[in-house]
């Protein structure tokens, strides 16, 4: 029986120990491609500085690609950090983007720095003073832009987008309060990150409860996006799993790292004194065979009352997260798009 409950990707370019980042870009590629096949409904590339364990710096700059490498996945930004840039450079890219996939790019912004401090020091233009906190006024000045409803008077009334009449469709990504207000407010639809902070439900409910119709969305839009590996047996799953847990729990010291292969995790837990000892052990990790990866996700859509979610998920190995996502949408039944001639 096939699942009303549409599925997404969020690619976080993982770099596994012993790889590349370059290499890793090419297996974002490659995934997007698999998965494009296999029925998901959009793929989003993240945002993320400075790092050793994801590729991912410039999500416009793999977003071209992956559109013309598939021909049916909706593709954009999980998220662009907004604080990072100015509003106009953001649409004016994004508009390029639109332009050359039309119907099928979304903007999705966040306000949070995508690194660390010294990283996000490090991307500003002037490094003489701190960035001001004003992320309500630009999403406003983006809005705007996208829309084509600056005020005549306004100083940049008369710049135009290059992907003209093409635009992206706005998202606003949080996993806080404080986004879901903002989203609400804004009229956009909602995504919230469960995988670092699964406390959204009552954000989510929030939103829909306060949310005000706009000229981007009607009535409130829920996605939820969520940490997911499947494999064959519960425990096979639980042992590539080893390897995030690792990853996770050197990044919260501080200490990121490549992701580990597995039997280096293992060691590492064993020695760790397993699961309960990690920092991280308040994050939601959905972990198991086909039937209980499904009926956990479907859970998660239920309690956040979301029609859409979207599935984040790092090994080590390519190849197992390929099969993770291919598990996944064979245990959801997810409809296959009709192959596309070339």
């Amino acid at each position: 029986m096939k699942s009303a409950l549409r599925l997404s990707v969020l690619d976080q370019s993982p770099i596994p120990e012993g790889s590349t980042g370059a290499e890793a870009l090419r297996n974002t590629l490659d995934l997007a491609r698999h998965t494009d096949a296999l029925g998901y409904h959009r793929y989003w590339v993240a945002e993320h500085h400075g790092g050793t364990m994801l590729a991912c710096a410039s999500p416009e700059a793999l977003i071209g690609p992956i559109a013309l490498a598939t021909s049916h996945l909706r593709v954009g930004s999980g998220g662009v950090m907004l604080p990072h840039y100015s509003p106009f450079k953001v649409a004016e890219t994004f508009s390029m983007l639109s332009g050359l996939a039309p119907g099928r790019i979304d903007l999705g912004l966040g306000r949070a720095p995508g690194s660390d401090q010294l990283t996000a020091l490090a991307l500003q233009r002037d490094r003489r003073y701190r960035m001001p906190d004003d992320f309500p006024s630009q999403l406003a000045e983006l809005l705007a832009y996208l829309a084509g409803e600056l005020p005549a008077d306004h100083a940049f009334a008369r710049l135009t987008l290059p992907g003209l009449p093409e635009v992206p469709e706005p998202w606003l990504l949080g996993s806080s309060p404080q986004s879901g207000i903002w989203a609400a407010e804004a009229g956009l639809p909602y995504a919230f990150a469960d995988f670092i902070q699964p406390v959204g439900v009552p954000i989510a409910a929030r939103y829909r409860e306060e949310f005000t119709p706009s000229r981007w969305l009607d009535a409130p839009r829920v996605l939820v996006a969520v940490w997911a590996l499947c494999a064959a047996t519960d425990a096979e799953a639980e042992r590539l799993a080893s390897s995030i847990k690792m990853a996770g729990a050197m990044l919260v010291r501080g200490q990121p790292i490549p992701v580990p292969p597995v039997d280096t995790a293992l060691r590492f837990l064993s020695n760790l004194g397993g699961m309960s000892a990690l920092p991280f052990r308040e994050r939601r990790l959905i972990v198991g065979s086909p039937a209980r990866v499904k009926e956990s996700i479907e859970t998660v859509a239920r309690e956040y009352g979301a029609d859409e979610v979207m599935i984040v998920t790092i090994t080590h190995e390519h190849a197992a997260r390929r099969r993770s996502y291919e598990l996944i949408a064979n245990a959801f039944a997810l409809p296959r798009p009709p192959p596309t001639r070339g």
